[in-house]
């Protein structure tokens, strides 16, 4: 496992913006090796790491990510998108919700969608900040995202100096496409 390019993306957004992070409480989703989540617990939030509750290696791999970044308070959980669970029902109310690169499959969008309109339910002034790699063109949100009474919008990459060619020292976003979004209930802006 390793951090993809969207991650990078996403935790540069999340350092552009540090100051409004303290205190605030932040849902990683897909957290993988959890880099948009472990910089927001440094930058202060109160943060929960998840990945799938069917891929024990995932959820390990967070709990190494903590263990390795000196951050004992942050919980990691097993969520399963679309799956109404235990830890789900127990989640406190968000703030944030961070998803760098789990708009991959299409088949997947819709269970992202509804785990978060379920926790838009607790907190309707949630948002998902979501960074994703376009991968084809014929992929969109827009459909889904009406149906679950969402908008976006999208945040272009300059306005947070994401658009450079080495960011974090590599060559991210480079020859990748990244898209940056917020995604929350309508009326809630």
């Amino acid at each position: 496992m390793y951090a993809w390019p969207c991650a990078v993306v996403l935790a540069q957004y999340l350092w552009f913006h540090r100051n409004c992070l303290p205190e605030k409480a932040v849902l990683e989703i897909g957290a993988g090796v959890s880099l948009p989540g472990i910089l927001a617990a440094k930058c202060g939030a109160k943060v929960i790491l998840s990945d799938s509750a069917e891929l024990p290696h995932c959820l390990e791999m967070c709990r190494q990510s903590c263990q390795l970044n000196n951050l004992p308070q942050v919980q990691v959980v097993g969520l399963t998108w679309g799956h109404i669970s235990q830890d789900l029902l127990s989640l406190p109310p968000q703030d944030i919700i961070l998803a760098s690169d789990v708009f991959f499959e299409p088949e997947d969008f819709e269970d992202i969608l509804v785990t978060v309109y379920f926790l838009m339910q607790k907190n309707p002034k949630v948002q998902l900040w979501s960074t994703y790699q376009v991968r084809s063109a014929d992929w969109s949100l827009e459909a889904l995202l009406y149906k679950w009474d969402m908008k976006c919008i999208h945040i272009p990459l300059e306005t947070f100096e994401a658009d450079k060619e080495d960011l974090a020292e590599s060559s991210l976003p480079g020859r990748h496409t990244v898209e940056m979004l917020i995604i929350f209930a309508k009326g809630s802006l």
